[in-house]
């Protein structure tokens, strides 16, 4: 699947979670899905944005480890999703896709703070800092590629610029 229809799925699944710990488990996805959006773009994107785009896939990688996934199963919470990442097939437009990565990792980070206000579980507190630094740090390295890519040449759709 075209990353821009994983990034609206990710940012529908995020507004429809209601729970904290749904929440959390939607911070994971999209740190999943930065990760594949990075990893991807450094084999097949454009050579003078893979170095940076390696970064995103690491801060990714980062992202979907502070997330404390046996919590997630916890009691009474439903079974792991496997990643909407999984279902990557390639990026089709460029930049539409980092700005709506973008867009999913601000609205991540607003809905995990407002679940570190509200809640008085001490982990599930942690969990959500935890994950906004994450999400900020995927978010900076989706911004230094997008600034990257006004010095890049458009070459037309075979390059995923244009």
């Amino acid at each position: 699947m075209d990353a821009v229809r994983l990034i609206a799925a990710g940012r529908h699944a995020l507004a429809r979670s209601g729970a904290a710990w749904g929440i959390v488990g939607e911070a994971w996805q999209a740190q999943a899905l930065a990760q594949g959006i990075g990893s991807w773009l450094a084999v097949s994107g454009p050579a003078e944005l893979r170095a940076e785009a390696r970064g995103l896939g690491e801060a990714g990688g980062r992202g979907c480890g502070v997330v404390d996934r046996a919590a997630l199963l916890g009691e009474g919470r439903p079974p792991e999703q496997p990643p909407r990442a999984a279902q990557l097939s390639g990026v089709a437009d460029l930049r539409q896709t980092l700005l709506g990565l973008q867009e999913l990792l601000g609205e991540v980070g607003i809905a995990l703070v407002g679940v570190a206000c509200a809640t008085d579980e001490e982990g599930l507190y942690w969990q959500c800092i935890e994950s906004i630094d994450a999400a900020d740090e995927s978010s900076d390295r989706v911004r230094a590629l997008l600034r990257r890519m006004t010095f890049v040449p458009e070459r037309g759709p075979a390059s995923g610029v244009g």
